[in-house]
Parts: C-alpha cells; structure tokens; sequence
C-alpha cells in the first residue's frame, strides 16, 4: 500500500512490517532534477550533494521524523553490521546491512534494481535492513542479517521480512554465465532463471531472495513484486539507465526503525 507523505514524498509500506516506522520510497517528492529527478537519496550518484541532503531529510520527515538515518557503503558483499549509535555521511563504513536494537536510528538501504528487504522482531526490539543484489543475495547477505538480529536477541520464528521494489524478471535478461554462477552454488538454482534470447536467461531475483530467506526458517516473507525497471516515473533503475545510455542513475532509499 501506498502514501502520500510530505513534499509528495510516497512511501510504500508492507503488511507484514505494519505498526513499525518503515518505507521503501519511491523517486517521487524530492528535490533532484534532470535525469536524476525526484527523490534520489545516493550520494554516489553524481547528484548536487546538497540536493541529496535535501532529499534524505525528506525521506525521515515521510517515515519517521526525528529519527537518524543511518546507511553504510555498499559495495554488493554479504557484511551486515551492528549499528549502536549513528555515523557520519561521510564516515559510512562498507556494509550492505545494517541491525539495530536502538530506538530513534532509522537504518536506510539504497537500490536501483536491487531488492531491499526489511526485516523485524517486534517482541524483541530488532529490526535489519539488506542490500540484495545479485552478488550479495548468492554470497548470503540476508543470512547474515539475520544472524545478527538473533545476536540482538531476535528469534527467527519471530523475524518478518518485507521484499520492496526490485527489477523484475520479465525485464532482467542474463547471460549463461551468470546462470552458471548460481548452479554452482546450488543446481536447484536453475529454477529461478526462465529460457530467454538465444545463449540469454531471464533471472528472477525476487524469487531468489524470499527462497534464501525462507531457507533460513523465517516464516514471513512478503514480496511486494514492483519492478524498478518498468515503471520510469516511480523508480529509478540502473538497468534501465545504462540502456537508455545515461551515466548517472538514481538510488531509491528504503528505511526501517524500532517504534
């Protein structure tokens, strides 16, 4: 389900995380222009760096006001990180998670095709964020995330996870390597990948995610199946940007905090 926040900011929210500060936002409200225009929250875009400031202040003001936003370097690993207090912009560390048992931070993922999957105990007063691309979704980014709530005091009978908008894969054509990578790690990976142009594959990286995290009994998953790639006007999308031969692309932001 979707809102409207301030400055036209729309926040998209899932069932399953209902009742605790979370969103994964959309390009829309912000304060971006040109080919990065809307709400582009990554400071590795190529983007006015005030104009990012700007559009991340808006992202809290939309989900949870006061709260510090928190958002680390990723760089597509599997490292999840335990945040206690928060950091500077500028001091991010590299990691493609983040887990908090601290009320008032608000962890923050950035993706543009990639799926961002928030997560939560609420009895225990934890909740992750996770960067899954491809690279991290195969090396166990959501594996580790969830480790690390357990280490918080999370139970994964407890644990609810949430998968935002990713690209979808009608539109995510790959190439028989890329197949290959993934039956090497499991031959039943095969099934996540449909036939497409000839030597080419269609990935479904949704699917994959909400397989990795099942596989690590958590008994609540939601996929929220919005491609990035196909809608222009609501996501921003590297794919699509790289197709249409642009050198820039924006990052959506998607946030989680403890109530």
């Amino acid at each position: 389900m979707a809102d409207k926040q301030a400055h036209a900011v729309e926040v998209i929210r899932a069932h399953a995380l209902a009742g605790l500060p979370h969103g994964f936002l959309t390009r829309r409200g912000g304060v971006s222009t040109g080919d990065l225009a809307g709400l582009n929250c990554g400071p590795g875009s190529g983007d006015d760096l005030e104009a990012v400031v700007r559009n991340r202040a808006q992202a809290v003001a939309a989900v949870h006001p006061g709260a510090k936003l928190v958002t680390g370097y990723q760089v597509h690993s599997a490292t999840c990180l335990t945040v206690q207090e928060p950091w500077s912009d500028d001091a991010r560390p590299q990691a493609d998670a983040l887990v908090t048992d601290r009320p008032g931070l608000l962890l923050g993922i950035l993706t543009a095709d990639c799926a961002p999957v928030l997560l939560a105990d609420r009895l225990a007063g934890v909740v992750g964020a996770a960067h899954a691309g491809w690279r991290g979704a195969l090396a166990g980014v959501t594996d580790r995330t969830i480790e690390a709530m357990e280490a918080l005091g999370a139970a994964r009978h407890r644990i609810v996870a949430a998968i935002g908008p990713c690209i979808a894969q009608p539109s995510y054509e790959v190439d028989a390597l890329f197949l290959q990578r993934f039956e090497q790690a499991d031959q039943a990976n095969g099934r996540y990948f449909a036939a497409g142009a000839p030597e080419h594959f269609q990935f479904d990286l949704e699917a994959y995610v909400e397989m990795r995290i099942r596989a690590a009994q958590i008994l609540e998953v939601e996929r929220l199946g919005l491609d990035t790639y196909a809608a222009p006007g609501r996501f921003f999308s590297y794919r699509r940007a790289a197709h249409c031969g642009k050198s820039s692309y924006g990052r959506q932001i998607s946030v989680i905090a403890i109530e």
